[in-house]
């Protein structure tokens, strides 16, 4: 990068009011950098589910038993805003790079925001989940009446395609955007996610640490990329499980059970990496539940038979995950150019939001709750899903060329499959050192 771009340091801020300053120390569970406590906030230590920020609890006392780093025990991603408030403007070159120093900070495109996209209706929310609930038990009582195989692969796609859109509600819940009511969340994110198998609380926890983390090359969660030393070191069934399309389109199981390559734990241990002790009884609550479901299933194939199930759910729950993991890695992978990684004093919390990738599913948008509208929710994930379209247009202005345009889709979303095969060919590892980083390709594998 040219020495124009010079880093900023980073200051997490969790709401624009008087601060008592507290140093952290980074981690992939914590901001790397300040941490700036809200005075406001001191009486409210004990007190979760606060609105303001969609599950924030800024002052958790958080057992650090395997960390000697500061955490914070939050369900969503603190705000992190660029100090000094005004930007550096890197010179000017003749092609745009995205990886250059924004000219705005995280405030202005969060007061680009209008008021009202940040209010939760949570009869709005819970109508989202009666609807889809009941749509789920139509399809399933419709397909089992006529029981043909003309209509149980019409049936598989659209029951995947409902069970993912229940996860999607559960992940609202995760983020405190579903409704200001702790308990009604984490209700209904259990409800929603122990029935497609998702311990909720240890999916809530990593997701977290991806919200907070994301564009940085080792310290994100979710799909964070290889580095070579990595790549390297895997051998060829892993290769292929991660990096090869149509396979890594059915990792997410495997991801809850041990992550991915290069970090260790599981989503259904309370002692794993993911975790610290403070947390270990919401991990085997939802545990307990995921465990509850799949005996519940297992009494259910011996009750009707394994065929049923086979037919009315284990084929739609694997729907429901290709749904999951292509969604998931095209909201950080397979833009037309190359989305830059970060890490050290590059990385920021701003812009590795603005590394990730709005994409139109077509006639799904609405099924699947906007989760296409990706750039604002990983901003600002306290944001409601139904308020998440009007919130990206009024932030895509100020963005300018930060802001990838998705390519309009038809009725279909067929559009996905080229640059989702592409970057399965193309995107492998990035390297070892660098702050800013891009993807490269092992021609041989």
């Amino acid at each position: 990068m040219a020495a124009s771009l010079v880093s900023r340091k980073s200051v997490c801020a969790g709401v624009a009011s008087p601060f008592v300053v507290t140093k952290g120390v980074a981690s992939s569970r914590t901001c790397n950098a300040v941490l700036l406590r809200p005075a406001s906030f001191i009486k409210l230590a004990q007190v979760r589910g606060l609105g303001l920020l969609g599950g924030l609890d800024p002052l958790s006392n958080v057992e650090t038993k395997k960390r000697s780093s500061v955490v914070l025990n939050v369900a969503t991603p603190l705000t992190l805003v660029p100090e000094p408030e005004t930007p550096e403007i890197a010179e000017e070159s003749g092609e745009f790079d995205p990886a250059r120093k924004p000219p705005f900070t995280l405030s202005d495109i969060r007061a680009a925001i209008p008021k009202h996209c940040w209010e939760k209706n949570t009869w709005k929310s819970l109508s989202y989940v009666m609807r889809d609930v009941a749509i789920v038990f139509g399809l399933a009582a419709g397909a089992a009446a006529v029981n043909s195989w003309f209509v149980w692969p019409l049936y598989w796609l659209a029951q995947g395609t409902m069970f993912w859109a229940l996860f999607v509600l559960g992940h609202d819940c995760g983020h405190g955007s579903f409704s200001n009511n702790k308990t009604l969340n984490s209700l209904i994110g259990h409800l929603t996610h122990s029935s497609i198998l998702v311990p909720y609380h240890g999916w809530r926890i990593s997701h977290r640490t991806h919200h907070q983390n994301h564009g940085h090359v080792e310290n994100d969660e979710s799909w964070h990329p290889l580095t070579k030393s990595q790549f390297d070191k895997m051998d060829l069934l892993a290769k292929v499980g991660r990096l090869k399309f149509p396979w890594a389109m059915f990792a997410y199981p495997f991801y809850l059970w041990a992550r991915s390559p290069g970090k260790t734990g599981s989503h259904y241990d309370p002692k794993s990496d993911l975790f610290v002790p403070s947390e270990a009884k919401d991990v085997i609550t939802s545990t307990t539940c995921w465990a509850a479901m799949l005996a519940g299933l297992v009494a259910l194939s011996f009750a009707v038979g394994p065929m049923w199930i086979l037919k009315l759910y284990v084929v739609p729950y694997w729907v429901n995950v290709v749904w999951l993991d292509a969604v998931t890695y095209l909201h950080h992978h397979g833009y037309e150019k190359k989305v830059p990684w970060y890490r050290g004093e590059e990385w920021n919390y701003m812009r590795g939001g603005l590394s990730t990738i709005d994409r139109d599913y077509g006639i799904f948008n609405n099924i699947h709750h906007d989760i296409g509208t990706h750039v604002v929710h990983h901003l600002f994930p306290q944001i409601p899903h139904y308020h998440l379209i009007e919130a990206t247009e009024a932030v895509k202005p100020l963005l300018g060329e930060y802001y990838r345009n998705p390519m309009k889709s038809g009725p279909i979303p067929l559009h996905l499959l080229d640059p989702l095969l592409q970057s399965f060919k193309e995107d492998h590892f990035v390297a070892d050192t660098g702050n800013i980083v891009y993807y490269e390709t092992d021609p041989n594998f």
